[in-house]
């Protein structure tokens, strides 16, 4: 595998992560799926309308999809680091595989109702919300680091395939066989994903002789690892303000199908289809134009895009005046999301890939999720059409946060691991779970650098905490303006052997900048202490203190 992700890395084309066997394999049978859950997506949101004439309960049916990832999406990233991911995969399409094939035989039987459906969705909704994390993570390990951006396109372009082809043939499955097909079809759609996966064998990114995360910790580090990554941070702000206000488009679409332009599934199925026309063809043509286009100006415009897109849609008078909106607002919806997914993974190690990612999908869903609601009964109150003309004001007033929370690019080469900390020196080893442990590094600095120092240190600040401190803080003699003593803690003495092989070369640069300003002879002096309890230690065979002059 890492010879052909060589080869692949030196073309040029957009297509070079399909030379790689598994992504292939992989990605074939992942779009195979989807089409199966876009007939699932259209019999669902039909079936409803069947039911109740309510937009709320309609807007349910997305929501109910997405609710599950807002839930359970912290979880499955947090597993999906700790665990194999080969078999989190496998379990969670089994289960939807199973889910699916339950639906179709309750409608069979005629005993679905609006309560059944969407248990049934809130289902499926479950196990996507523990294959995606994982299924997200391993696109950087089967495309590598130098093809993401082109990996995570050619993911967005299937997916969008699927959109195009899912709708058109499960409305065709809905006007001449009825619903049960759309929902068998999507159960027997998940067979080649286990089949591939059957075959996969996962090998994670790096060696470590550590035993895994316990979830609890791994939860904590992956929140403070978020917490201190600026970057990421405008990549969840950004995609929430969007998807809040841009789900009217799925919210609402069946409702304007149906009632507003008074067309049937095949109507509905067409719109749909060809949303998914629009995002293909936007895929296609997405990576030249990433070339010679910052991700922020891409999104702002796309953003734009689709907000004409929402109020196209309100005033569409016919399903083919809604298609060709679709076509344009599919493109630009694409456009926006992949660029925003490729931010989120670019600037992600590997080691907390999966966490950060789920928050990121969480925000994602539960935007999906709170904005179907929000415009479902504002359809109610202030009609459909009102209300997505309120949506598309709300995109557009959503892009001032461009203007504070940029997207900006990170060389991947930058969070390969660098594990440029030496082991530490100590007489015995201490019990993995003996802790916190608490880290001096002592500087001599000239008083007149005390202020480009200190803004250097707050970069080593958001360093240490990402990689897993709990606290953090610079300290300078009173008696002595030259000397500086910074003090880091974690959690426990198997955190900071974690804490040693986390480190990246961007952490690297970040420490060699703050070092520059050391004017001491040798390297800066670096101390461990482990926690002593005052009424007895816990392992008093543990040394209460190393230290390292070579780090």
């Amino acid at each position: 595998m890492a010879e052909s992700s060589a080869d692949a890395a030196s073309s040029s084309s957009p297509w070079t992560p399909l030379a790689i066997p598994a992504f292939r394999a992989l990605w074939l049978a992942g779009m195979a799926s989807n089409i199966g859950t876009w007939v699932h997506e259209v019999g669902a949101a039909w079936v409803m309308t069947s039911l109740t004439d309510s937009a709320t309960l309609v807007a349910l049916v997305q929501a109910s999809a997405t609710l599950p990832m807002f839930a359970l999406a912290l979880t499955a990233g947090v597993i999906a680091d700790i665990v194999d991911r080969r078999r989190l995969l496998l379990a969670a399409q089994g289960w939807m595989a199973l889910t699916a094939a339950g639906l179709a035989a309750t409608t069979a039987l005629g005993a679905v109702t609006p309560l059944r459906l969407l248990l049934f969705t809130a289902a499926l909704g479950c196990g996507l919300a523990f294959s995606a994390p994982a299924w997200q993570a391993v696109v950087p390990e089967l495309a590598g680091r130098e093809q993401l951006a082109k990996a995570v396109a050619i993911n967005s372009m299937g997916f969008n395939v699927a959109r195009a082809a899912g709708p058109a043939l499960g409305g065709f499955l809905l006007a001449t066989v009825g619903p049960t097909a759309n929902f068998a079809l999507n159960a027997l759609s998940f067979a080649g994903v286990l089949v591939v996966l059957g075959r996969w064998r996962w090998q994670p990114e790096g060696e470590t002789a550590l035993p895994p995360e316990r979830f609890l910790s791994a939860f904590r580090v992956g929140a403070r690892y978020v917490r201190h990554s600026p970057r990421f941070q405008a990549v969840m702000v950004r995609g929430a303000l969007f998807v809040l206000a841009a789900s009217a488009w799925w919210a609402l679409l069946p409702v304007v199908v149906r009632f507003q332009l008074g067309a049937g599934p095949g109507g509905y199925g067409l719109v749909v289809g060809a949303f998914g026309v629009g995002a293909v063809t936007a895929a296609w043509m997405l990576p030249p134009i990433r070339e010679k286009v910052s991700a922020d100006t891409l999104t702002v415009v796309a953003s734009s895009v689709f907000a004409l897109g929402l109020a196209g849609l309100a005033v569409a008078p016919a399903a083919w005046a809604a298609a060709a909106v679709g076509t344009v607002a599919g493109g630009a919806w694409l456009t926006v999301l992949s660029s925003f997914n490729v931010a989120a993974q670019s600037g992600l190690p590997s080691w907390v890939r999966a966490r950060a990612l789920s928050v990121y999908m969480l925000v994602f869903f539960g935007g999906l999720a709170g904005g179907s609601v929000i415009w479902g009964r504002m359809a109610d109150a202030v009609g459909t059409r009102s209300a997505l003309l309120i949506a598309a004001a709300s995109v557009a007033v959503g892009l001032l946060a461009a203007i504070r929370f940029r997207l900006g690019h990170v060389d991947p080469s930058r969070l390969a691991p660098s594990r440029h900390w030496p082991a530490p020196l100590i007489t015995l080893e201490p019990v993995p779970d003996r802790g916190p442990v608490l880290v001096t590094v002592e500087y001599r600095i000239d008083p007149s650098d005390a202020d480009a120092f200190g803004r250097a240190m707050r970069k080593v600040a958001r360093s240490r905490r990402r990689a897993g401190s709990v606290r953090w803080g610079l300290w300078t003699d009173a008696t002595d303006p030259g000397r500086y003593i910074e003090r880091f803690v974690d959690e426990s003495w198997i955190e900071h052997l974690r804490h040693h092989e986390r480190l990246t070369t961007q952490d690297l640069g970040i420490e060699e900048a703050a070092r520059a300003f050391h004017r001491g002879d040798g390297p800066p002096e670096v101390t461990h202490f482990l926690w002593h309890a005052t009424t007895g230690a816990s392992h008093p065979q543990a040394p209460t203190s190393s230290r390292d002059d070579t780090r």
